[in-house]
């Protein structure tokens, strides 16, 4: 599903986010990638969301080399994907309802599909009867589940989230947990960053160590795709 083939990131003025990168991930598989800040973890989240390109290596989505991709056919890819960050990255000037709707809207949808998408992600995450209120008005939690409706809305085959639960309690951010693993049950593979070790650990999934742009685990002994 997702390979990473010996693949290097260097920015200008020679440092060198990710060195050699090699990983492989199955399609329905839910993996961790840990490492200390400046490890590489968001350049590598970064690269899969082709807001970056590597230096030299591929990358591989089932079987296709993104390197190959023109910028005119990067929408179309970014399709396939869904992204939650840790700051929400919510619009508090639009409705629960209207953050969740964006990406049908760019992707044209009608009124009507984009209806009932957005009811049925919300109703998943427990917001439904939320649909009309603002942001701010929501808890931290709310707010997150909110990202998490708006990311998986158009039911993306990869899901990939950077520090979910960074600004949430040990409750709060069990319950995220629980709800990436719901998207997992269903078939999209999911790749999570985060320093959360302790519920790393206790969700018994694969975790993917970096180590200054290295792979220093690729965790392939520990948490098979389920």
């Amino acid at each position: 599903m997702i390979c990473f083939d010996n693949l290097s990131k260097r920015y200008p003025g020679g440092f060198e986010a990710l060195k050699n990168v090699s990983l492989n991930m199955d399609a329905g598989e839910l993996a961790f990638l840990t490492g200390r800040s400046g490890a590489g973890k968001s350049t590598l989240l970064k690269i899969l969301m082709l807001l970056e390109r590597p230096t030299s290596g591929s990358l591989l989505i089932n079987g296709k080399n993104l390197n190959r991709l023109s910028n005119s056919q990067i929408p179309s890819y970014r399709r396939q994907l869904g992204v939650v960050f840790q700051n929400h990255q919510l619009l508090l000037d639009r409705s629960v309802f209207d953050n969740v709707a964006l990406p049908l809207q760019v992707s044209g949808y009608s009124r009507k599909e984009i209806g009932r998408r957005v009811r049925a992600a919300l109703d998943g995450v427990g917001l439904l009867e939320r649909e009309r209120h603002r942001p701010q008005t929501l808890s931290g939690g709310e707010q997150q589940r909110v990202g998490i409706a708006r990311a998986v809305v158009h039911k993306p085959r990869i899901l990939l989230a950077d520090e979910p639960t960074g600004n949430l309690d040990p409750a709060l951010s069990a319950e995220i947990m629980a709800f990436f693993r719901r998207f997992q049950d269903v078939g999209v593979t999911v790749l999570i960053a985060t320093h959360d070790i302790n519920l790393v650990n206790r969700m018994n999934c694969r975790i993917i160590r970096l180590e200054q742009g290295i792979v220093a685990d690729n965790g392939e002994n520990r948490g098979a795709a389920v």
